[in-house]
């Protein structure tokens, strides 16, 4: 029995103890986050990724963070895609009582700078109250349409179940 006791006593320190941890690693954020995202070429001009949308490295975003009512900007920070057209801004502060959105800028590529309508902001969240530990968020891809569509992509829409009109 005393045994028993000695396990329930060390688990519950383990426990406690995590705990702890858990709650000193999130204070120790400091309200600094990471904002991921990428920008593609909509290469079949479907508003959408399929497996012939491109990456574009250069691309330019811009992050702004707004108060909720009156659309005062509170923050702002611009940032440009690398080779893999993925894009990383750093950003202080927590921004809970405020709308954060990450929009496309500029594409670099001639043949595919026309701004998506669908795609073309992507909200997140800049808060360290939303229960998450990692200081990393993740906003959706955002992209830019090809002037003319590739060749190919009806039989990729095809194969995605999309009907097709002749």
């Amino acid at each position: 029995m005393a045994k028993a006791s000695q396990r329930a006593l060390v688990s519950m320190a383990i426990c406690l103890l995590s705990s702890l941890v858990g709650f000193a690693y999130a204070g120790s954020l400091d309200n600094k986050f990471v904002v991921l995202g990428k920008v593609y070429c909509d290469t079949c001009r479907v508003e959408f990724e399929t497996k012939l949308s491109e990456p574009i490295p250069g691309a330019k975003v811009k992050l702004e963070c707004r108060k909720q009512g009156d659309e005062t900007v509170t923050y702002s920070h611009e940032a440009e895609t690398d080779a893999n057209g993925v894009y990383k801004i750093p950003v202080e502060g927590n921004h809970e009582e405020q709308i954060c959105e990450v929009s496309t800028v500029s594409s670099p590529r001639a043949d595919c700078n026309e701004k998506m309508e669908a795609f073309e902001k992507a909200q997140v969240e800049l808060t360290s109250d939303d229960g998450l530990a990692e200081p990393s968020r993740k906003a959706n891809n955002l992209g830019f349409k090809k002037k003319v569509a590739v060749p190919g992509c009806a039989q990729v829409l095809k194969e995605m179940g999309f009907p097709l009109t002749e």
